[in-house]
């Protein structure tokens, strides 16, 4: 391998580990998801079992992996700062040839400045719902037409013109499978032979309480695991690629997600909980019309939420699974060690390199999965682009070491605490385990200590 390797980094949205075969078990529906390009690419390579978000969801999560930092602990949903270091803009300065393809709706618009440092960036448009998203499907008349295989085919036709500039630093985003779940039908029937092109939208509430039918739940599943095989088949396409130019003795390859998803689990269809002021229209028309005005409402984020997959192809570097706790802020400083350029001394997380090479067993005590710790209830959230949210109830942060899960948002507000063998999160046992309970509220305090968390932010989290 190069000393300067190319580097290509894949993030997807919504994408849940155990939605992978890779991840799978007898007890999850991962094993029924046919991905083979993906399956093949983690037996190659190295996979992260125990790999987290950090800052939720999109755009924060897009912060952590541009600068870094746990975002999460300092500022909401908004744009990246002058000030907060940028992947894309270090490796342009070193060197690199940069390019981000994207047809995630939110990295540009409003001036959030997630290109920065990218000498290209192209823009796919049409995921934002609305009357531009409205334009671009009605435009479509195949496969090739959808989301995902637009923005794998720009980077195929990136590297077929730009191959041999190398070094270069290649980021790709596809939002799906984030909804609105619209692949084509051939790619939901496996999972649903009953399907008749039915769309359905997630309510983002309790799906019983919304009026919601087992029926429609059956569909939006089979429908979200159509688009994953989907964005296995482009991402299949992209690798032949990549072996065909010659380039995969040269290039590091990552492949990762933002956050998960409810598809019913503790009772949600959706990765939150919100409510609009007219509920008897669709959340797809609410989305649209009440820019203001929409409510949140405590969401606990369970392993169907903060697990994601983050499976990685380095030259040199021997297949392997690592048990380690790690997030998504620690690709930042990861590619920038491959790149062999200096970590800046505000980057917060931790090179996995140790963890890929196998000379370390683990780099972080706890990974935390959050949103942003300066909200307040009664307050407001920008937690989706231009969309203001009243916070009516406080959602609690996501503290996960090896042993325990706490589910924890600030003083006063009720605690949840699980043994980490208990993947379901079952049995609650906050009351028989004050010992435990009380450790790990103090080693989270401590790490926002670290952190540099504002002094209000910890005042708020000074006690359980």
């Amino acid at each position: 391998m190069s000393s300067r390797p190319n580097i290509i980094l894949i993030c997807t949205d919504t994408l849940r580990a155990d939605h992978l075969p890779l991840y799978a078990d007898e007890a999850n529906f991962g094993r029924r998801i046919h991905a083979p390009n993906l399956q093949a690419f983690g037996e190659s390579g190295v996979v992260f079992d125990d790999f987290h978000a950090a800052s939720f969801p999109t755009v924060p999560a897009r912060a952590d992996l541009t600068t870094g930092r746990y975002t999460f602990t300092y500022r909401d949903w908004g744009p990246l700062r002058p000030e907060e270091p940028a992947l894309a803009e270090i490796l342009h300065h070193a060197g690199y040839t940069t390019c981000g393809i994207a047809d995630n709706p939110f990295v540009i618009r409003y001036g959030n400045g997630y290109d920065r440092g990218f000498e290209q960036y192209i823009w796919i448009r049409g995921q934002r719902q609305g009357q531009d998203r409205d334009d671009v499907v009605a435009q479509w008349t195949r496969e090739e037409d959808r989301f995902a295989p637009q923005t794998f085919q720009a980077a195929v036709r990136w590297l077929e013109r730009n191959h041999q500039a190398q070094p270069f630093f290649l980021y790709i985003d596809t939002w799906d499978p984030h909804e609105p779940w619209d692949p084509p039908a051939h790619y939901v029937t496996p999972y649903d032979p009953e399907y008749q092109g039915e769309d359905v939208y997630p309510c983002y509430w309790d799906w019983e309480d919304h009026g919601m039918t087992q029926r429609e739940l059956e569909i939006a599943h089979a429908c979200y695991c159509g688009e994953i095989t989907m964005v296995d088949r482009w991402f299949g396409i992209l690798m032949e690629r990549i072996q065909q130019l010659g380039l995969e003795d040269d290039t590091a390859i990552f492949f990762l997600s933002d956050h998960g998803f409810y598809f019913g689990e503790r009772g949600v269809l959706g990765k939150g909980r919100f409510r609009w002021p007219d509920d008897q229209i669709s959340v797809s028309e609410a989305m649209v019309k009440y820019r203001l005005g929409a409510y949140t409402y405590r969401s606990p984020m369970h392993r169907e939420i903060t697990q994601v997959p983050l499976l990685a192809r380095i030259p040199g570097v021997a297949p392997r699974r690592v048990g380690a706790l790690a997030s998504i802020p620690d690709l930042m400083p990861t590619v920038l060690e491959l790149a062999g350029q200096e970590i800046p001394a505000a980057v917060q997380a931790r090179s996995l390199l140790p963890l890929l090479e196998g000379k370390a067993e683990q780099l972080h005590d706890l990974v935390v999965t959050s949103l942003a710790l300066t909200q307040a209830e009664g307050g407001t959230t920008k937690i989706v682009d231009d969309s203001q949210r009243r916070i009516v109830e406080l959602s609690p942060s996501t503290i996960r070491t090896k042993e325990w899960d706490l589910f924890y948002a600030e003083q006063g507000e009720p605690v949840q605490l699980y043994r980490a063998a208990d993947r379901a999160n079952v049995e609650e046992c906050a009351a028989q385990e004050a010992v435990a309970l009380a450790e790990v509220h103090g080693k989270y305090h401590s790490w926002l200590t670290e952190m540099g968390a504002p002094a209000t932010v910890l005042a708020a989290r000074q006690a359980l």
